[in-house]
Formats: C-alpha cells, sequence, structure tokens
C-alpha cells in the first residue's frame, strides 16, 4: 500500500499537556481526522496478526531543520485511526527518509513481512 498524506505537526504540537495529563491537540485531532478520510480504501486491508514494514518519505515544506523522528509518532497514530493496521506495535521495520524536494507531503508505504 502506498498513500501519499499531508505533511504532520510534529510530536511538539501533536501533543498537548494540562497538569500531569497529556492528550491531542486540536492540530493533531484535525491531522488525525485527514488521514482517517484519505485512507477510507485502505481500512481494514493488514490484519492485527499481521507483520509491517512502514517506509515514510518526508517532503518537507520548507529547509527549516526538523528533526525527522517528531513526524512517526503522528503518522502512526493516524494511520491506525484510520483503520490500515490495528496497533503501531504491529511494525517490525520503520524507515523514515528525508528528500530535498520541498514539497509539503508525506509518502507512506506499508508492507506486510511474510
Amino acid at each position: 500500500m502506498v498513500i501519499e498524506l499531508p505533511w504532520p505537526p510534529s510530536v511538539n504540537h501533536y501533543w498537548r499537556r494540562q497538569g500531569s495529563r497529556y492528550f491531542v491537540s486540536s492540530e493533531g485531532k484535525a491531522y488525525k481526522d485527514s488521514v482517517y478520510y484519505l485512507c477510507a480504501q485502505y481500512r481494514g486491508l493488514f490484519k492485527p496478526c499481521d507483520r509491517l514494514s512502514l517506509f515514510i518519505d518526508a517532503y518537507p515544506p520548507d529547509k527549516r531543520r526538523r528533526d525527522l523522528d517528531n513526524l512517526i509518532k503522528a503518522i502512526q497514530d493516524s494511520l491506525q485511526y484510520a483503520g490500515v493496521y490495528e496497533d503501531d506495535s504491529q511494525i517490525d521495520c520503520l524507515t523514515i527518509k528525508r528528500n530535498a524536494l520541498r514539497e509539503n507531503k508525506i509518502i507512506v508505504t506499508i508492507t506486510e513481512i511474510l
């Protein structure tokens, strides 16, 4: 499965904290909702027992310095929320690559590990 997603909020914008409670921010919820609708055709594609490989091709919106690992959680949580897979613990292989092109998108490739 290959899907193009919008650029996600970083982990710093995805999560909010109030006292000792952590929750997904409104920006994070909006991102999860957009991924939910984009992934409609992939819902239920992978079964709970499937082991998965996730490749993230990142096309940043600009030249600012970014930590790529700050993108991973929002993408994984959103794909889980969209029903592509049951739980992100199914992912056994995770690769993320930054591209030089400034296109403001993420291309995700998910394959079953046989």
